[in-house]
């Protein structure tokens, strides 16, 4: 794992962090449902034909500061909501940040190459005003960057609030806990990392702030390279993984494959008592991958190699299949979902941090072997001497 320093002037623009994050679905009400039966998030906001949008529908949910938007085309013609959907099936479209200056961040950004696929808008109601414009990224990703003027809606102009109250599972569930997005992570497909790491350089002035390569994360079988960009203030933090060379396909490839090139593998949804949302959320019905028990036995004696003492009860910590990482300043607890949808694309991961600002190097080993044994279930841990359009391995 190698650590970079951020750069010693600012750039101009600044980056609060992540707004949201938008789905394209085919049925975006039920995705909706599923993030609140499941996750514990509540519905806050909604338009639709009742509002007067003809053309897509959107449910907005929220936990704590993370928002995710589930959108979806309501008529039959061709759009470009549609065409992502056909390709893409159910899956993050738009990753949003809070700016402080959208017009001069979108100006430096077309003006140094990139796509620009909303110009700089005000949208107004009765709530107030937001600027907004929107660049593509990588796959048929877009970022859209949010300024906010005066706006105190329930989330964004011509949104209509929706109290949560109504909802009977709010108070019948236990709750979740989950307060912040910690980091966005996006797949690429092999050989094409690197030249995403450097458009958010250049475009965005986002700096490397940590990497690792194939040497260092790999098992038996598979490997992956994995750079994080984020900005000056190190508040968006925008993982990016490639596919290495092994003797099977990666979970990296896999994704790549069934996803139809590059996108949002996974959303890091950070917590302050992991044990008790781990609980929640399996008590909801969410899977979780499971780790090999000989992962606890070496955790134990690393750690009893190591200043840093970790609070919480390992043998609860081992029984939730929850991982350390950790070095001689802190350490952090992460677990990871099974794949949510029928395509082996999008999972999220629960994370909490304790004086430690990395994505848990030291378990992506026993994470891939775990991830590695869903794949064989699926009978996609196979040869990977095959060509395929996405890369180096063939369905």
């Amino acid at each position: 794992m190698t650590s970079f320093e951020k750069p010693k002037q600012r750039p101009q623009g600044k980056f609060y962090g992540f707004h949201h994050v938008e789905f394209l679905c085919s049925n975006a009400k039920q995705a909706a449902d599923w993030m609140c039966l499941r996750m514990g998030f509540e519905r806050v906001a909604y338009k639709g034909l009742e509002t007067g949008s003809r053309e897509t529908c959107s449910h907005v949910v929220r936990q704590g500061r993370i928002v995710f938007v589930y959108t979806s085309p309501l008529l039959p013609a061709v759009s470009q909501e549609t065409k992502f959907i056909e390709k893409h099936g159910d899956a993050a479209r738009d990753v949003a940040f809070v700016v402080d200056d959208c017009n001069l961040i979108w100006k430096k950004a077309t003006q140094r190459g990139a796509k620009s696929v909303h110009e700089p808008k005000e949208y107004k109601d009765k709530h107030g005003s937001v600027i907004m414009a929107s660049l593509q990224t990588y796959g048929n990703c877009i970022h859209t960057l949010i300024q906010y003027k005066d706006y105190n809606g329930p989330f964004l102009p011509n949104y209509v609030a929706i109290d949560p109250k109504k909802d009977p599972l709010n108070s019948n569930l236990p709750k979740v806990g989950l307060e912040i997005t910690d980091h966005v992570v996006g797949n690429q497909p092999d050989g094409k990392m690197i030249e995403v790491a450097d458009w958010y350089e250049k475009t965005l002035d986002f700096h490397r702030f940590w990497t690792v390569d194939d040497k260092q994360v790999h098992t038996e079988y598979s490997a992956l390279r994995s750079i994080v960009m984020t900005d000056y203030d190190r508040v968006v933090k925008m993982p990016l993984n490639e596919p290495a060379e092994g003797k099977k396909k990666s979970q990296i490839q896999e994704y790549v494959e069934y996803h139809g090139g590059a996108g949002v593998q996974h959303i890091a949804l950070r917590t302050r008592d992991i044990i008790t949302a781990v609980k929640s959320l399996t008590a909801r019905g969410v899977r979780f991958l499971t780790i090999p028990k000989e992962y606890y036995v070496d955790l134990k004696e690393r750690l009893s190699n190591c200043p840093v003492n970790v609070e919480e009860d390992l043998k609860i910590i081992e029984e939730l299949n929850i991982l350390v990482d950790f070095d001689d300043k802190g350490y952090l607890l992460q677990i990871f979902t099974e794949p949510v949808e029928d395509r082996p694309t999008l999972f999220y991961e629960v994370i909490q941090r304790h004086d430690h600002d990395g994505f848990g190097a030291g378990n992506f080993k026993a994470l891939f072997t775990s991830i590695e044994k869903e794949q064989a279930a699926r009978g996609n841990l196979t040869d990977n001497s095959k060509q395929s359009a996405y890369g180096k391995s063939k369905l």
